[in-house]
């Protein structure tokens, strides 16, 4: 009676463990406890690699920026600035990924270097717009087209294909839901 007590909260362990971690409605008797396992394993062996793999590509485009006397934030801002023309300062946060109490701050670095003008809007005078300076726009025309050889060859061991499916899994794997 014992034993088949245990077995029955097992299998119902096992049944629950497999449900949370994947959907298993349709396929449910197709999976085993070791494939479950080491389906985490190679998920956290993953995620391990791709941390390390945005760690070493930060480090490459870091050093590239800083031969320029910019730091990344500030680079950031004039490549969205260079590629996508005046920006309202409050949405440059959302667009380069960093807090909106900073923009302020990078901002006024850049101005201070002369690469950045505040523009205020004609038709809306709560919103200012960042614009890029003519040094700005030169530095950028001199630097980005370096910065975007070094991105080339950083991303250069992968086959047409093998970068076109990273972008894809990239893309998939930012798009799903926050749990």
């Amino acid at each position: 009676m014992t034993f088949k007590w245990q077995y029955n909260f097992y299998t119902q362990c096992v049944d629950l463990f497999k449900k949370q971690y994947y959907n298993l409605s349709r396929n449910r008797n197709k999976l085993k406890v070791g494939d479950v396992m080491n389906r985490t394993k190679a998920s956290l062996n993953t995620f391990v690699g791709l941390n390390r793999t945005i760690d070493h590509l930060e480090q490459i485009v870091r050093n590239d920026i800083q031969r320029y006397g910019l730091n990344v934030t500030e680079f950031a801002v004039l490549e969205l600035l260079y590629n996508k023309g005046d920006q309202p300062i409050q949405r440059i946060g959302d667009r380069v990924l960093i807090a909106s109490s900073s923009i302020t701050y990078v901002v006024d670095k850049l101005e201070t270097k002369g690469y950045v003008i505040r523009i205020r809007n004609v038709q809306d005078k709560r919103v200012t717009n960042a614009s890029l300076t003519e040094a700005g726009c030169t530095l950028m025309n001199e630097i980005f087209p370096k910065h975007a050889a070094t991105l080339e060859s950083t991303f250069s061991i992968l086959s047409d294909e093998e970068l076109t499916t990273l972008q894809h899994v990239l893309k998939k794997l930012s798009a799903q839901p926050m749990i």
